[in-house]
């Protein structure tokens, strides 16, 4: 915390327990006893969300689905790679392609998962939560090439004419590939189950009746308005990409399914075969255009689209008259930053208690720069 000594005070605090100063290090806590220290006293604030447990355990989590998916994967496309061979499909070649991008991209995906968990550095001081975002970005980008591939093998398909397809087995391999798919579905969805994590901070002890006023009046404020329980419950980037890829797939799979029942019960629409290859193969592309959007925000420091009411509700505190120098960025699709001047005519460190207390339990910020002036 820092006082200036101009005409306008200001107070400068960054609720982080790890920064480097040459003041003692702060207690960060969330027991009874914070209640006793100063209101001024920055260690209620202080909370490092690199080191939170639960986000070591979703981590572990989505390794283990990644990993699973993997090998399933893995698994299925040797099966159809096979099978494709011997019916002559390149419907069921162009799933098994989709199969091998599914298994290209969540080895990336575990990659960047393990290399985020790193931790910080000197030369590093965000960490390698970034690793997830690239990660998407190979992703995408690997089935966009292979879908333009298989793009281009169905219009000279349509053109030339000249193929034949073993309708009987591109029917059970179709058939297993629906089934795989599901499968793959169940294993990476992620529900949307609340974590329970606490954002609350002990009130520390007021020294004046107008003090406590204002506490009371601020406190009120928080406890009145809706939360926003997306940013507290976002989902893992990584397993995300790879849920939008085997839903891709699952789709292209019926889709292939579908033409195989025509082409074995009637073989002079074998035609339907690149044509089911074409329209899947935009359908697929067309999944991961919500994706790229979000990687475009992040490498670009787009706010999140969850918090574009944050200076309304900083404005909405008793005592906070204008809110200015206001950025928001995110590391990855859960890990969200904010820094802002709080301008006030009330007692500084309540409002700033009270702001650090509604981006945080409100919004989900998992680090707060906040600077208070008078």
């Amino acid at each position: 915390m820092e006082l200036s000594e101009d005409s306008e005070k200001q107070i400068l605090i960054h609720p982080d327990p790890h920064r480097r100063s040459s003041s003692p290090e702060p207690r960060c806590s969330d027991s009874e006893s914070d209640a006793d220290e100063d209101v001024g006293f920055p260690s209620r604030f202080c909370r490092d969300s690199d080191t939170l447990p639960e986000e070591s355990v979703a981590r572990r989590s989505a390794r283990k689905k990644l990993i699973l998916a993997a090998v399933v994967s893995l698994v299925f496309m040797t099966g159809e790679v096979v099978g494709g061979y011997f019916a002559q499909s390149l419907a069921i070649m162009t799933d098994a392609a989709h199969l091998l991008t599914d298994v290209c991209s969540i080895s990336i995906s575990c990659f960047s998962l393990w290399l985020s968990s790193r931790p910080k550095t000197d030369s590093m001081t965000f960490g390698w939560h970034r690793a997830e975002i690239l990660g998407m970005l190979l992703s995408v980008f690997s089935i966009w090439i292979v879908t333009v591939l298989l793009l281009v093998s169905a219009a000279r398909r349509i053109s030339d004419g000249d193929y034949e397809i073993d309708s009987f087995i591109m029917l059970i391999t179709s058939g297993g590939a629906v089934g795989v798919n599901v499968l793959m579905v169940l294993i990476l969805h992620q529900s949307g189950a609340s974590h329970g994590h606490n954002h609350s901070f002990p009130p520390a002890r007021l020294q004046t009746d107008k003090q406590r006023d204002l506490h009371h009046d601020l406190h009120h404020d928080l406890h009145h308005h809706n939360l926003h329980p997306d940013l507290h419950h976002g989902h893992n980037a990584s397993v995300r990409a790879a849920f939008v890829h085997v839903v891709g797939d699952l789709l292209q799979s019926f889709g292939v399914l579908l033409a195989a029942t025509i082409i074995h019960f009637r073989p002079e629409y074998k035609v339907a075969d690149p044509i089911c290859t074409f329209l899947f193969s935009v359908l697929v592309l067309g999944t991961t255009i919500p994706i790229s959007k979000d990687v475009f925000r992040v490498l670009m420091e787009g706010s999140p689209e969850q918090v574009i009411s944050v200076r309304e509700r900083l404005l909405s505190l008793r005592g906070v008259q204008n809110v200015h120098n206001l950025h928001v960025w995110s590391l990855n699709l859960n890990k969200h930053f904010l820094s802002a001047h709080l301008s006030t005519d009330a007692d500084p460190l309540l409002v700033l208690s009270s702001a650090n207390q509604l981006l945080r339990s409100e919004f989900g910020f998992c680090s707060v720069t906040l600077q208070v002036e008078r």
